[in-house]
Order: C-alpha cells, then sequence, then structure tokens
C-alpha cells in the first residue's frame, strides 16, 4: 500500500514546514525553500519494490538542495534515478550542471551534494536503492551524475518506458517474489545504463567481464581465508549476493565451486612439490583453507580419484624413478596438472559445493 503525504489538510502557515520534514523522511533529508509567495501544495506517493524505492513527487515550483550536513544525517548511501513527467528542472552535481526536460532522466548519488530548481509546478517519479547493489565504482557513477539521458539517448530510450510503467504500477499488487525480482531486475538495468553512460565505446558485457576479473583476483588472494564466501565477496564489492550469483551464472559455475575449485588446485601443486620437510597433508588443507580435514579429503577424492595422501606419494614416486605416461586418476595414475573439479551438488557453510561422498 503506498504512502501518500500531501500538503491539501495543512495550514497555509505551516505547508512548508510540512513539505520539508515530508521529503525528508521519504526521500533523503534535503532543504525545500519554494519559488512562489502563495500557499505551497505538494503531494509525494511512495512504494517499495524488495529494496527499491519508487516515489511519484508533484508540487509547486520549488529548489531544493542537499548539503553535506544533510548528508551526514544519512545512515545509507543511495542510488536515485529521476524521471522527469512534467514541468523542468536544473540539476547539478559534481560540478555539472544541467537542464532537465519532460521525459528526460537523471541519475544522482545521495553521498554527494546536489540541487535541482524546480521552474514551476512539475511532477517526477523517483527510484531510490542501495548504491552497494549495483557492482559499478564510485568513479562510474560519477561520469552520469550531473547530466540529463534523453528518449533518443540508446539505452535510456528503452528504459525510461519500463521505469514509467513500473512507477504507475501498485506495489502491493505483486506477491513479494516477483517485487524482488523486479527489483533485481532494475538494479541491472540502471547497472547497465552507468556502465553504458561512463563507458561509450563498451558493451555491458565489457562491464561485467572488468567486475568479474575483479572478483576472481580477489577470490585467488584469499583462498586461504576460511570465511571466504558469497556474502563477503558481495560486500567487498558492493554488490549484492544475488547480483554476484546472477554473474557467476553466466560464466556457468557458482561461486562456491570456483572457490572449492582454486583450492583444491593449490592443494594438489603444495601436495605434489618434494622437499625435505613436507608439510602434513591436514596443515596443506587448513593453509587453503578447509577447516574440515574430512571435508576435505572427502573433495580431493571426489575431483582426483585418490586421497590427498595418496597423491602425495604417487607424485613422489613419479620425480623419484622419471614421468610415466599419464592417464586420469580414474585409471591409477597421476595426471601432469590438476584437473578441473567437476560439478558437485550441495553446499558447505560458506557456500561451497560439497563432492558426493565417495565412501
Amino acid at each position: 500500500m503506498s504512502l501518500v503525504m500531501t500538503t491539501a489538510s495543512v495550514p497555509d502557515r505551516d505547508k512548508v514546514a510540512y513539505w520539508n520534514d515530508a521529503v525528508s523522511r521519504t526521500l533523503v533529508p534535503m532543504t525545500v525553500t519554494p519559488r512562489g509567495d502563495g500557499a505551497f501544495d505538494g503531494r509525494i506517493a511512495t512504494d517499495r519494490l524488495g529494496y527499491l524505492q519508487v516515489s511519484t513527487m508533484e508540487a509547486d515550483a520549488k529548489q531544493v538542495s542537499r548539503t553535506p550536513a544533510l548528508i551526514a544525517r544519512s545512515s545509507e548511501a543511495l542510488l536515485a534515478v529521476g524521471v522527469q513527467i512534467s514541468g523542468t528542472a536544473t540539476f547539478v552535481q559534481d560540478g555539472r550542471r544541467t537542464e532537465v526536460g519532460e521525459g528526460d532522466l537523471v541519475v544522482y548519488d545521495t553521498t554527494r551534494p546536489y540541487s535541482f530548481d524546480y521552474h514551476r509546478r512539475f511532477a517526477t517519479h523517483i527510484f531510490q536503492l542501495p548504491r552497494r547493489t549495483l557492482g559499478v565504482s564510485d568513479s562510474e557513477i560519477r561520469q552520469v551524475t550531473g547530466n540529463a539521458i534523453g528518449t533518443e539517448d540508446g539505452f535510456g530510450a528503452m528504459l525510461l518506458p519500463f521505469l514509467a510503467t513500473l512507477a504507475s504500477s501498485p506495489a502491493d499488487g505483486y506477491p513479494p517474489a516477483v517485487a524482488n525480482r523486479l527489483a533485481g531486475n532494475v538494479v541491472d538495468l540502471f547497472a547497465t545504463l552507468i556502465a553504458e553512460r561512463a563507458h561509450p565505446g563498451d558493451t555491458n558485457a565489457d562491464a561485467r567481464s572488468h567486475l568479474m576479473l575483479r572478483i576472481l583476483d580477489h577470490v585467488n588472494r584469499n583462498l586461504s581465508d576460511p570465511d571466504l564466501s558469497p556474502e563477503r565477496i558481495a560486500q567487498k564489492h558492493r554488490i549484492s549476493v544475488r547480483y554476484l550469483h546472477r554473474l557467476f551464472e553466466s560464466e556457468g559455475t557458482t561461486v562456491g565451486r570456483l572457490i572449492r575449485q582454486r583450492r583444491l588446485e593449490e592443494c594438489g601443486r603444495e601436495l605434489a612439490r618434494r622437499g625435505r620437510t613436507a608439510p602434513t597433508v591436514s596443515a596443506v588443507a587448513q593453509r587453503w583453507g578447509f577447516v574440515n580435514p574430512a571435508h576435505f579429503s572427502r573433495a580431493f577424492r571426489a575431483v582426483y580419484g585418490v586421497s590427498p595422501r595418496e597423491w602425495r606419494n604417487l607424485r613422489t614416486a613419479e620425480d623419484d624413478f622419471g614421468r610415466s605416461p599419464t592417464v586420469t586418476p580414474a585409471t591409477g595414475t597421476v595426471p601432469e596438472t590438476p584437473p578441473l573439479p567437476t560439478v558437485a551438488h550441495g553446499t558447505d557453510r560458506h557456500g561451497a559445493d560439497l563432492p558426493p561422498s565417495s565412501g
């Protein structure tokens, strides 16, 4: 059900103060200054779709400003997208000034100062979502803010009709699962829009590829951390866990499988090394993030066909007596390099997939 706040029944002398409070509580703290001398009139209706907030505001001409002092009062970093339904506005953020006309879209970051100057009565849709869900960098967002995006501008031309329809539909008409899915779709669309505007020569696939490279590098550098998990990875890269899983779906794997695969590869390499003082199997497992020796042994056998201890003995024997022809682990000899893990089912407490028991 929509939350509606209006100045209609508020005494004239209290309308401006009421509207300042209503807008600040519904959106983010800001200062509103009416441009006219008469009684101010304004109405704002707000719905939620999961973590996405959708508001429609209609009001008389006014100036809106968000200062560093007001930003300090906010507890969460939000990204906002405004769609101008009627009227015009001058928008300023990050040193750029743009004129926003009817049908234009504008992106702004609530963690940095900005201002709107609405020259006459206007109406606008405002979409707000946690900035961390987008999976785009601060520098990319800065390249998009302070610019009006019109209906003739590439991806914006497709996005604007969808947003207008979404804002006009009652949110309580969607079951929670559908609402969350819609919110996720909007996040993907906004991330695509920012990537397109920040990197005009790139495609959305390029933007996702860059993010995946950063995630893979983070995984490789933190394999030894037993708490490495989808939640930690998503938090580090300021994206939602849902969006992280979606990235890996396009790669044909899961976050848990990747973590398990890389850990087993490093364990296999270390166990195969010769040295005067070879570490114990449990020490190697713990060094690469396996906290449960039994789980590590099952996972290793499921992939390589032998136990970790047998793997080390076989590789050591190879080095002692010279390389012999290599075949797959299933035939009883050892491959030159560790094979990639097969797809497994089930997950451990950190989201890493568990292999089937090998008895």
